[in-house]
């Protein structure tokens, strides 16, 4: 089994990789990856001798077919994720997100390859103040970062019902845990407490967002690809839904620094006030989330503190993520 991994070099597509190498000890696992600043070697330091890399774009017709080769399988996660840079930056993410998505799904058609999957995002589905949205809810993106991603998704569907091509999609709530970008929230309020500074905090925090561990996404993919059925979708949720807020307070609380370090500030535009999956489909598979959030959130925090050496080089210019300054 041959696999490759695009956006490899990044968060979740690193945790993957490592969790592919120790559960299937037969794949070989070749990873592309642009190497942008979200795209970081450190994050596979410890592997690069189990896997091939190529430093390429998903964009580039040319990069992907130095990595393709005789791939079985095709696994998406690169992507321009973050919601504030998109609203500076839309054109990378249509570029990436969209673009390289076609891309990689016509080089998978040539290539012939037995299952291309779709690393997605449950913000493809807009914001709810109640409902949980299904597999069938109607998508409803509602900032530039999104709605690439859900043309990506529209994107892989159409090529399975024009090309056949054997597609899967999985929509998974916000993941969080290490090797994470300091630009995200989660790591973003770790990292300024752990260094004493103001923890900036969209409009009055009460955004709610469902925190599902990344080896846990992980373990959803890696059932999809082994159970999962060619043009389906499958949600991922933990079930773990929390204000911002109350992540902040219980990450000061951890840490033992002051509620005052929060600092309220303007909320960016078309900040979406609750996401939530209903994750039936892949539960029936016989997928659960293994890590429940106060635990995940203390083995996130034990990292950052002990790694310092990854994440410094990062914020040396904090500012380039201060992107509430610049709405």
């Amino acid at each position: 089994m041959k696999i490759l991994v695009t956006g490899g070099a990044g968060f979740i597509g690193s945790n993957f990789v490592r969790l592919m190498l120790q559960k299937h000890k037969d794949a070989q696992l070749v990873v592309l990856d642009k190497l942008t600043y979200a795209g970081n070697l450190n994050n596979l330091k410890d592997i690069m001798h189990e896997i091939e890399f190529v430093e390429g774009d998903i964009s580039k017709q040319k990069d992907v077919e130095k990595a393709i080769g005789a791939c079985d399988i095709v696994v998406n996660f690169a992507a321009e994720t973050h919601v504030d840079r998109s609203l500076l930056e839309t054109e990378d993410f249509i570029k990436t997100d969209v673009y390289g998505t076609y891309t990689l799904l016509e080089l998978s058609r040539k290539h012939d390859v037995d299952r291309f999957l779709q690393v997605s995002t449950d913000e493809v589905y807009g914001s709810t103040e109640k409902d949980s949205f299904s597999e069938t809810s109607p998508l409803n993106p509602s900032n530039p970062y999104s709605a690439s991603k859900a043309g990506a998704d529209l994107m892989v569907v159409a090529y399975r019902q024009t090309y056949r091509v054997p597609v899967i999609i999985t929509r998974s709530t916000n993941n969080y845990g290490p090797f994470q970008h300091p630009e995200k929230f989660l790591p973003k309020m770790i990292i300024n407490a752990l260094m004493d500074k103001p923890l900036p905090i969209y409009g009055d925090g009460r955004n709610v967002r469902d925190w599902l561990f990344a080896l846990d996404n992980c373990e959803a993919i890696d059932m999809v690809l082994e159970k999962g059925r060619p043009g389906e979708t499958y949600n991922v949720s933990a079930d773990e839904e929390k204000t911002n807020i109350d992540v902040a307070k219980a990450i000061l609380h951890r840490l033992r620094k002051s509620e005052k370090l929060m600092t309220f500030v303007k909320d960016r535009p078309g900040h979406d006030r609750r996401y939530s999956l209903e994750s039936n489909k892949i539960r029936e598979l016989g997928w659960r989330a293994k890590t429940r959030f106060p635990e995940g959130l203390q083995k996130t925090i034990d990292w950052y503190r002990a790694n310092e050496w990854w994440w410094k080089p990062i914020t040396a210019k904090a500012e380039d993520f201060e992107y509430w300054k610049k709405f």
